[in-house]
């Protein structure tokens, strides 16, 4: 049976989670069956009830099991064994591929949430955010202009690595053994306002494409970001691969 590694630096909870998923998708485990209690994955797995029910809850999320009243935890579908799946990179930006991407932060500080960003980070009013403004050039010239919210708690000392050269995607991994699950991506088209034209050497007003981005570990809200792109200069790209099984 495979094992959490508490070497590791992933979340035991995500840890979790891939080896129920692999034992429901290489059919280890049947469509029908009846998963083992939570008590009884706690002592498989040697982690806590909060550990299994975190895992269990996501897959629940995902399709895989459904939770009968009274009964227990079921496998609900295989879902790879089913048909084709579509799959795609998690990526920090979508700018098409082989460009040499470059970034400057403009403002970086800790802050408390504003407008609706404790409901965007799901996290309480009270609580604080790093916050973080960079201009994305190509061969010097902007492009893209990024704002990311991250609860503070998720990793306090963010803004004393270097977020210039590195991507975040990279510091959380590497740093804080956080890794980057899932992402909803929303496009829309807004005008800028005079700040955003002043960065980005347009006119207030200008008409620009609207990027925002959700990141995820699991469930659990990593990061927030809302970009601004000038229309005609460069394009946003997403690389899905179908895999049949």
């Amino acid at each position: 049976m495979e094992l959490i590694d508490r070497e590791d630096h992933q979340k035991l909870y995500l840890q979790l989670y891939e080896i129920l998923r692999k034992k429901i998708e290489t059919c280890e485990w049947q469509v029908g069956a009846q998963i083992p209690t939570e008590d009884e994955l706690c002592r498989m797995f040697g982690v806590s009830r909060a550990t299994v029910r975190t895992a269990v809850l996501e897959l629940v999320r995902q399709g895989y099991l459904k939770r009968q009243q009274g009964k227990g935890t079921f496998i609900y579908r295989n879902i790879i064994s089913e048909g084709l799946n579509m799959q795609t990179s998690l990526k920090e930006l979508l700018l098409e591929e082989g460009l040499e991407i470059a970034s400057r932060v403009l403002a970086k500080t800790v802050m408390m949430p504003v407008d609706d960003l404790d409901q965007k980070l799901d996290i309480t009013p009270d609580k604080h955010i790093i916050y973080i403004k960079r201009i994305w050039t190509v061969q010097d010239e902007p492009v893209l202009l990024q704002e990311n919210y991250i609860p503070y708690h998720v990793c306090p000392l963010l803004l004393e690595d270097d977020i210039e050269n590195h991507s975040l995607f990279e510091i959380f991994d590497k740093k804080y053994g956080i890794k980057i699950t899932r992402a909803k991506n929303y496009m829309d088209i807004t005008r800028l306002s005079a700040d955003e034209g002043r960065v980005l050497g347009l006119p207030e007003g200008s008409p620009a494409i609207l990027l925002i981005q959700h990141f995820y570990s699991g469930d659990t809200m990593i990061m927030y970001a809302r970009a601004v792109k000038m229309p005609d200069r460069f394009q946003f790209s997403v690389e899905l691969e179908r895999k049949v099984v």
